[in-house]
C-alpha cells in the first residue's frame, strides 16, 4: 500500500531507474511530490474527427484509425519511425524522431488506436508527428474526464515512458491508494467563507476534471491552501516580532529634529512623507524594534524621510547608519546628507571600499567613541572592525541588492537589535510585497513634490537617430544636458563594450568639440578615471554622458533632462523605469527616448508600450510582474522567492489577499491553533515549517 512519503522508485511501473530520472528531471522524490506535480494545461477530448477531416491549421486533434505496417527509415542521426493510420474516409502518416525503439515495441500493426496530435503537411502528405496513442479497447473504459491533463516532463523521462501520457498513469495510479492520507487541513468555517471545495476532492479534479467548472472549483482550493500556509508562516513572523523583538525607545523629538525641520528642510514636505515621518515616530517609541520597508518612486523624497529618521535616533543619544549597494550611491548620500546638516552640531561620515586605511583607522576609534553621529557606507559597514558605541538605527537603501545574511550582519552591532528601516525606488507591486515583505511593516510614499514635471517618454526606432541628435542639440543649446545608455549583458559584455564604444564615437563626431563636451563611464574602466567622468558632468563641464546601466542608482543631476536608452528592448520594465528616474529632477521638462530595431518581440512591444503610457511606478511594476513572473522581478536569490506548486504571485494576485485576511483572522483568534477543527490546520502547519524554513523572514 503506496503512502504520501513512500520514496517514488516503489510506485509500480517506476523502479530505480526511472525513479533516479523523475528525481533528477522533475524533482520527484515521493509519491507526495509525484501528486503535487499538477498538470499546466489541459486537452478537451470529448470530440473525435473523421481523417479526411484533418487539416493543418487545426490544433491537436484526436482520431480512431487501424494502424497499418510500422517501418524505420533513415539511419544514424536521419532515423526515424513511419506508419500509416486509416478509417473508412483516408489515410494519414505518423512520423516518430526520437524514442524510436520504446514507441515501435508499443505498437501493433492491424491494431484499432486512439491517436491524438496536431496535423501538418511535409511534401505534400498530411502527417502528425510525434501523436499520443492509445489502444481503442483501452480508451473505451469509462474515462473520469474529458479533459486530458498534460504534465510537464523532459526529453530523458519521453525516452524512458515517461513523456506526459506515462505521468499520467502513475498518477492514476497513485491517487487511490493515497487518498485517506489527504486530510483536511482548512477549517470548515473558512471553506463556507471561502467557498473552497474539499481538498481531496480538489486534488483528485485537479488531475482528472470531470468539467471546465470542477477545474475552476479545484484551482482555486488548491492555490488558496498555498498561499494561506505561506500566509500563516509570514503573519506569525509579523506578530512574533511585533510582540517579543525589543527595541529602544526614542522617547523625544529634540533639538536636532526640530532645528532641520523648521529651518534647513529646503522645501515644504508631501503629504506622503509627513505621514511616513509620522508613522516611523510611532514605531520608534514603542520599545518594540522597528522594521519597517519604505517604498516609493524615484525621486519620491525617501532620503529626506530617512534623514529625519537618523535625526530622531541621533536626539536620542543613539547613533545612525546608512547602507547603500555601490559607491557612487554612498557617495551621493554622504555629500547630501553632510551638506543638509552642515549647519548642526552632527558628525556624518562616509566609509567605502575606496576609503584610505589611514583614515579608516581615524573613523573606526571616532565610531567606537560615539564621535561620529551618522555614518555612511557601502558593504564595507558590514566588517567586523566597524563597531559603534551605540548604534540605534539602521538605513538600508535598494534594499534588494543586499543579501540576507548580510543585512543580518548589521543587526549584530548593537546588544539590542537596533531599528532597521529599508527603502526601496523599485516599486513592489502589492501582491507582491505581502508576501516578500509580509512581515514588515509597509510604508509608501505615493506622492512627488510638488513642481515635477512627468516625464515624457516616446519609442523611437533606430531609423530616427539622426532626429533624436537634433532633438538633443535642442536641449544642451537650452542649457540641459543629456545621457546616453547602452545596455551591459554579462554574457556578452564584447559585443556590448563594442556597442558603447561605437555609439560613443559617432556621439563624438555628431557632437563636436569645442561647442560640446562628452563624458563616457562603463565597468571597464578604473574607479577613478570613472568618479573623474561622473564628476566632470554633475559639474556641468560635459554635456553628453555615454554610459552603461552603472548610471542606473544613484546619480542626481538635476540639470539632465533627456534620458536616451539604446537597444531598449534588451532591458526589463524595471530597469527601464529606474535609468528614465535619473531625469525629471529639476523643473525643467525632462524626456526619455526609447530606442529600438525594427523586429520587436510581443514582450518587448508590451514594455514599451508600458513606459509609453506611464510615469507610475507601481503601475510599472504590476506590468513587469505580468510579463516577468516575481522569481525574475525581485531576483529569487535576494528575494528568498519559494517555489510554489499551483499558485502563481504574478496571475494570482486576487487570492493573496484573501488567504492573508484568513491568516491573520485564524493566528488572532487561535494563537496556539487549537481549537474545534483546527487539528487538520495545525499538523499541516507544523509538516510546512518542517519542510521549509523561514523564508519569507528578510531581517
Amino acid at each position: 500500500m503506496l503512502k504520501l512519503k513512500t520514496p517514488i522508485e516503489y510506485v509500480k511501473g517506476v523502479g530505480p531507474a526511472r525513479g533516479e530520472l523523475l528525481q533528477k528531471e522533475l524533482n520527484i522524490f515521493t509519491v507526495q511530490d509525484l501528486i503535487q506535480h499538477y498538470p499546466f494545461r489541459y486537452v478537451d477530448k470529448s470530440q473525435f474527427y473523421k481523417i479526411n477531416q484533418l487539416s493543418p491549421d487545426m490544433p491537436s486533434v484526436q482520431f480512431i484509425g487501424k494502424l497499418g505496417e510500422v517501418r524505420e527509415l533513415g539511419s544514424a542521426r536521419a532515423k526515424r519511425l513511419v506508419a500509416q493510420a486509416y478509417d473508412d474516409t483516408g489515410r494519414i502518416e505518423l512520423i516518430w524522431f526520437k524514442g524510436i525503439k520504446w514507441v515501435k515495441s508499443s505498437l501493433k500493426s492491424g491494431g484499432q488506436y486512439v491517436f491524438f496530435g496536431k496535423p501538418s503537411v511535409f511534401n505534400g502528405n498530411l502527417n502528425v508527428a510525434h501523436p499520443e496513442i492509445e489502444l481503442l479497447s483501452a480508451a473505451s473504459e469509462k474515462r473520469t474526464s474529458v479533459l486530458q491533463p498534460i504534465y510537464s516532463t523532459t526529453e530523458k523521462l519521453s525516452v524512458r515512458g515517461l513523456n506526459s501520457k506515462g505521468i499520467e498513469k502513475l498518477v492514476k495510479a497513485a491517487l487511490p491508494e493515497v487518498a485517506q492520507e489527504l486530510y483536511e487541513n482548512i477549517p470548515t468555517n473558512l471553506h463556507e467563507q471561502y467557498r473552497l471545495m474539499p481538498r481531496g476532492a480538489a486534488i483528485k479534479s485537479i488531475h482528472f476534471p470531470e468539467s471546465n467548472d470542477y477545474l475552476r472549483a479545484a484551482s482555486f482550493r488548491l492555490k488558496f491552501e498555498e498561499l494561506f500556509f505561506l500566509q500563516m508562516q509570514i503573519v506569525q513572523l509579523k506578530l512574533n516580532r511585533q510582540n517579543s523583538t525589543p527595541g529602544y525607545v526614542f522617547g523625544k523629538v529634540g533639538n536636532q529634529f526640530m532645528q532641520f525641520y523648521e529651518h534647513h528642510i529646503p522645501f515644504e514636505l508631501t503629504n506622503a512623507q509627513k505621514r511616513v515621518v509620522k508613522e516611523i515616530r510611532l514605531d520608534l517609541k514603542r520599545g518594540l524594534q522597528m522594521n519597517r520597508l519604505l517604498q516609493g518612486d524615484v525621486g519620491s523624497g525617501k532620503t529626506m524621510v530617512a534623514t529625519l529618521a537618523m535625526l530622531l535616533a541621533i536626539d536620542n543619544g543613539f547613533q545612525a547608519a546608512l547602507m547603500a549597494p555601490t559607491e557612487i550611491l554612498a557617495n551621493q548620500h554622504g555629500i547630501g546628507i553632510a551638506e543638509q546638516l552642515q549647519d548642526l552640531p552632527i558628525r556624518v561620515e562616509l566609509l567605502t571600499g575606496a576609503t584610505p586605511a589611514s583614515k579608516r583607522k581615524v573613523l573606526h576609534e571616532a565610531l567606537r567613541s560615539g564621535e561620529i553621529d551618522i555614518l555612511i557606507g557601502t558593504h564595507a559597514l558590514l566588517e567586523d572592525t566597524v563597531q559603534f558605541k551605540n548604534l540605534g538605527l539602521v538605513v538600508i537603501d535598494e534594499q534588494h541588492r543586499f543579501g540576507v545574511a548580510q543585512r543580518s550582519k548589521m543587526w549584530r552591532k548593537n546588544e539590542l537589535h537596533p531599528h532597521v528601516l529599508v527603502m526601496s525606488a523599485t516599486p513592489i507591486p502589492r501582491t507582491l510585497a505581502m508576501t516578500l515583505y509580509g512581515d514588515l511593516d509597509v510604508s509608501v510614499i505615493d506622492e512627488l513634490p510638488p513642481g515635477r514635471k512627468p516625464i515624457e517618454t516616446r519609442h523611437l526606432r533606430d531609423s530616427s537617430r539622426l532626429k533624436i541628435f537634433e532633438f538633443m542639440k535642442q536641449q544642451i543649446n537650452a542649457g540641459r544636458q543629456v545621457y546616453v545608455v547602452y545596455p551591459l549583458i554579462q554574457e556578452s559584455e564584447n559585443m556590448d563594450y563594442k556597442d558603447l564604444m561605437d555609439g560613443f564615437e559617432s556621439i563624438t563626431r555628431a557632437f563636436p568639440l569645442p561647442n560640446y563636451r562628452v563624458s563616457i563611464v562603463h565597468g571597464k574602466m578604473k574607479a577613478a578615471d570613472k568618479d573623474h567622468e561622473m564628476n566632470l558632468f554633475v559639474t556641468g563641464q560635459t554635456q553628453i554622458m555615454v554610459a552603461t546601466t552603472v548610471i542606473e542608482v544613484g546619480v542626481n543631476v538635476p540639470n539632465a533632462s533627456v534620458m536616451v536608452i539604446e537597444s531598449a528592448e534588451r532591458f526589463g520594465l524595471s530597469q527601464l523605469h529606474q535609468l528614465r528616474g535619473r531625469v525629471g529632477r529639476g523643473a525643467d521638462q525632462s524626456y526619455c527616448m526609447l530606442i529600438t530595431g525594427n523586429k520587436l518581440s510581443k514582450e518587448a512591444r508590451e514594455r514599451m508600450d508600458t513606459m509609453v503610457r506611464t510615469t507610475d511606478g507601481f503601475e510599472v511594476a504590476e506590468a513587469d510582474l505580468k510579463l516577468r513572473g516575481p522569481g525574475d522581478l525581485m531576483g529569487t536569490q535576494q528575494s528568498g522567492m519559494v517555489n510554489l506548486a499551483i499558485a502563481d504571485l504574478a496571475k494570482d494576485g486576487q487570492i493573496i489577499p484573501l488567504a492573508r485576511e484568513a491568516a491573520i483572522n485564524i493566528w488572532k483568534n487561535h494563537p496556539a491553533l487549537e481549537g474545534d477543527g483546527l487539528d487538520g490546520l495545525r499538523a499541516f502547519y507544523q509538516e510546512q515549517l518542517k519542510n521549509h524554513p523561514n523564508w519569507s523572514k528578510i531581517s
